[in-house]
């Protein structure tokens, strides 16, 4: 009997062991599996950053940055296909999934510069300064945004980068003046990129220049950057830089294609652009494209900001300052020739936007900041 109570002593301690054995078991494969999970994050040295196209400035930023990261024990995941205006800076602020891989339309672009997205919700990335700034204040092209102004953004790094609002006709035209096509109804076909925001829009109506009255008087107005689109063009609008990302590199095509006469913007149609996008007045650079025989007033614009959220970590906001500070030399063989250009002036500011604390303490340290 005592035998018995003995062996029932022991089945009931084993039972009570294995249970628990059990339950650190499974709390320890809920742990290693929470951990498996985290593909991507701060947590994991691997955050998401939110660029675009290999050969577009937001992606060619990502490249500089993970390899400047990657010295520092940070493996930066990339996502290719974050970019389409203001939406980057919507994916960050919301720290969104990437989206899923979509045909690109009306760009001629090969699959091969937008690879797969990493599988984790976007960190940081890079913008234009316009856009980061328009972000935080929920104006502009975030204005009719729900979530209103993002307060939770916050910059680490301004890259220098022109580009330059152009307006060019072919030479043998005729045009002086865009006016000239809709008051002498000239059946013309002109090309307008309507990539980096509502300027180009405000542009064509400054001009009073609509695709049904190009159509009444048998012109055309294309607003794809295709090679298609880019045929037996007379008239060209949009930003322009030396780059060939797909914003920009229809200039290196038919500023080669076609002898062009580049126009003056009138003064106040680029006072209204720099008072509605945050713009600056500049001169389109002789020599910039085929045709630019002479210095032009323009409106320009220039920074590719490297930013996240007030969540990013401090240690890792300083570590990311202080590497692009230290591999100033990738910026110089950036992709796609980008004219990127660090300066210690105005590395750390971006309009209004708030510099993460991280990256403040780096640049007083260096004193570009007091």
């Amino acid at each position: 009997m005592n035998r018995t109570r003995i062996y029932i002593a022991f089945g009931v301690v084993a039972i009570f062991l294995l249970a628990a054995g059990l339950r650190i078991s499974s709390a320890a494969e809920e742990n290693n599996g929470s951990k498996a999970t985290a593909k991507t994050g701060y947590a994991v040295k691997k955050p998401v950053f939110g660029g675009a196209c290999k050969t577009c400035p937001w992606g060619s930023i990502a490249d500089i940055v993970k390899k400047a990261m990657r010295p520092y024990g940070w493996d930066v995941q990339v996502c290719y296909n974050c970019a389409g205006g203001p939406e980057e800076a919507r994916l960050v602020a919301g720290a969104k999934m990437p989206p899923p891989l979509r045909p690109v339309t009306g760009i001629d672009l090969a699959p091969t510069l937008i690879p797969a997205p990493p599988d984790g919700p976007i960190d940081f990335g890079a913008t234009g300064a316009q856009y980061l700034w328009s972000a935080y204040q929920g104006n502009h092209e975030f204005s009719k945004d729900p979530e209103g102004p993002r307060k939770m953004l916050r910059m680490v790094a301004n890259i220098q980068e022109p580009s330059y609002y152009a307006i060019a006709v072919k030479a043998d035209s005729g045009i002086t003046d865009l006016r000239q096509i809709v008051d002498k109804r000239m059946p013309v076909k002109i090309l307008a990129s309507t990539t980096g925001g509502d300027n180009t829009p405000m542009v064509l109506e400054y001009y009073g220049i609509t695709q049904e009255k190009m159509a009444s008087f048998g012109g055309e107005l294309r607003m794809k950057l295709s090679t298609e689109a880019r045929k037996n063009i007379d008239v060209v609008i949009g930003w322009a830089a030396l780059e060939n990302a797909p914003e920009y590199n229809m200039w290196y095509d038919v500023s080669q294609r076609y002898d062009l006469k580049f126009l003056e913007m009138p003064k106040d149609l680029r006072e209204k652009l720099i008072r509605a996008a945050d713009l600056e007045e500049q001169e389109l650079p002789v020599g910039l494209l085929r045709g630019v025989d002479r210095p032009i007033p323009t409106v320009a614009r220039t920074g590719n900001v490297i930013y996240g959220r007030a969540d990013m970590p401090d240690e890792f906001a300083y570590t990311l300052a202080k590497a692009l500070d230290e591999h100033q030399d990738l910026f110089q063989w950036a992709n796609g020739a980008m004219n990127f250009s660090y300066n210690i002036h105005t590395v750390w500011k971006a309009f209004g936007v708030p510099l993460h604390p991280g990256a403040a303490k780096y640049y007083r340290e260096k004193g570009y900041m007091k």
